[in-house]
């Protein structure tokens, strides 16, 4: 008996807390229609999954190098990371405050009116969709670049309409098993996220200690040095400039776009325990983690490639000319075999934050055929329609941008969009209609924060719409036009927004009614 005790005890606890974290929805006027079981290691290592510096980080590393080489590497990451920490702790903040699922737009709703709300769950959701397409054609590419060979397949060989089409169908049936996943329950999804989190720090942590032992002289100087890769002398990475400046500020996106999705911890807040206090720190261990073991392994890179200016020649194919040079082939077979792994969770757990995002937006009607999406699954309970959906939109945006960099840059876009606007409400509203902050706060520091995050934003958004990516600019002003007009010729006199923090006896009789339905489905 007294074995089981401290059991029980635990078991009582989790209860407990669980319990409180419905409270706080049910303070915010919404019912715990979702599973709520994820742990704190688990919400951090959504996030860090999505993050996933052996996606972006090794994908988008040309993205660095062909720019102004090691400096791109040595000091860009680390100055690009500080902007995505300074993310991270205003969201932090604001999770804390406000824990819910589709955190984003609650918090732009509650701090700056259902408009801003509206107008950042719109950018979120575009930022999600294109991020999952760049992340499951990123992972195509390796995955075909880097194992191909090994079963008699030449990425180079392929003629260009046959390369499109096999893009296509391989994109088409990676993103429809991450969504078998998820329908089938948050249970499996996290199983799958957490040993996500687990592999990403071993085989870094593998990667860089090879690359290190089996490297040639190390040539500290090159961290610091700036080379003109533009051009031809880049694999045409970047355009042809003389401006060393313009293409350091470029290699900024290989940060940028590598450390963001870290608001999957917010979207999971409604399937989180202990939200308040674990989802902020799920934030901030995945930007900080991600940031840190993403330089080592970049920094890694870099002083392991033998000749640096024949290395930037082969633009797109720069890493693996490197890994090739390097790594003996068993030992570089076995990790890309685990980076393509890590890859392809990275894209199942972007499925979750965005269906998360989607579900709760619907749950307002602030979508089409919102009735549809807001519908969770009474077996496995998630947002089964959400789920399908985001997966599907993300294909058809891959099939209609095909072009990796191009889709990198959209996606960062909108998504430090969506970031940048709840933090910059919460500034013009902290102090005066936000006065209640949550468990977990920088204070008064937020205001400073806050501060940077604007700038860094719009920053990044001028960086993003350079050639070679001016469509992005296109595609984020059609974006902005549409959502413009649609704002003002329907939702701003239809789309209520969020329900208010006070309820009303109907609210409350919906409330139980849903999780009444929920537990009975549960049980």
């Amino acid at each position: 008996m007294s074995t089981n005790e401290p059991r029980d005890e635990r078991a009582d606890d989790q209860q407990s807390i669980i319990a409180e974290d419905v409270r706080t929805l049910h303070s915010m006027g919404y019912a715990q229609e979702l599973l709520r079981r994820m742990s704190g290691f688990s919400n951090f290592a959504i996030s860090f999954s999505i993050i996933c510096i052996l996606a972006g980080g090794i994908t988008s590393f040309p993205l660095g190098l062909s720019s102004v080489g090691g400096a791109s590497l040595g000091l860009g990451w680390p100055l690009g990371c500080v902007l995505s920490l300074c993310f991270a702790l205003a969201m932090a903040q604001l999770a804390s405050a406000f824990p819910t699922a589709g955190g984003l737009y609650h918090w732009a709703s509650i701090v700056g009116g259902r408009g801003w709300g509206w107008v950042t769950a719109w950018f979120n959701l575009a930022g999600l969709i294109t991020v999952l397409a760049a992340i499951n054609v990123g992972a195509y590419q390796f995955t075909l670049s880097s194992l191909g060979p090994t079963f008699g397949l030449d990425a180079t060989k392929i003629p260009p309409g046959t390369a499109m089409a096999a893009q296509a169908v391989g994109v088409l049936l990676v993103t429809i098993s991450q969504a078998i996943f998820n329908h089938r329950g948050i249970k499996i999804t996290t199983m799958l996220t957490d040993f996500s989190g687990y592999l990403i720090f071993v085989v870094t942590f593998v990667l860089i200690a090879s690359l290190f032992f089996f490297a040639g002289h190390l040539d500290w100087s090159r961290l610091w040095t700036f080379s003109n890769f533009s051009g031809p002398r880049g694999g045409d990475v970047w355009p042809e400039t003389s401006s060393t400046t313009r293409l350091f500020f470029l290699g900024l996106l290989l940060p940028a776009y590598t450390v963001t999705g870290f608001d999957a911890s917010a979207h999971t807040s409604e399937e989180t325990i202990d939200a308040s206090r674990s989802v902020p720190r799920g934030i901030l261990r995945a930007v900080f983690y991600s940031s840190v073991f993403g330089w080592l392994m970049v920094i890694a890179f870099v002083l392991a490639i033998p000749d640096m200016s024949a290395a930037a020649a082969q633009g797109a194919n720069s890493f693996f000319g490197m890994m090739s040079a390097v790594l003996p082939t068993g030992l570089r077979i076995a990790l890309y075999a685990g980076i393509v792994i890590a890859q392809y969770l990275c894209g199942l757990a972007t499925v979750t934050s965005a269906s998360r995002m989607t579900y709760a937006f619907a749950r307002d009607g602030g979508l089409p055929f919102s009735a549809s999406l807001k519908s969770v699954s009474q077996k496995h309970r998630t947002p089964a329609v959400a789920i399908w959906t985001v997966a599907l939109l993300s294909v058809g945006f891959a099939v209609y941008t095909p072009v990796y960099s191009t889709i990198t840059t959209v996606c960062t876009i909108f998504l430090y969009l969506s970031y940048g606007l709840p933090v910059g409400l919460g500034l013009l509203a902290f102090g005066r209609t936000w006065k209640t902050m949550g468990p977990w706060s920088i204070g008064s520091w937020y205001r400073v924060v806050a501060v940077v995050c604007v700038l860094g934003c719009a920053g990044l958004v001028y960086i993003g719409v350079q050639p070679p990516n001016d469509k992005a600019l296109w595609i984020m002003l059609g974006v902005v036009v549409l959502t413009t007009l649609v704002w003002f010729g329907y939702e701003r006199k239809s789309f209520a927004g969020p329900p208010s923090g006070v309820l009303s006896q109907e609210r409350m009789v919906a409330i139980e009614k849903a999780e009444k339905v929920v537990g009975q489905a549960g049980a």
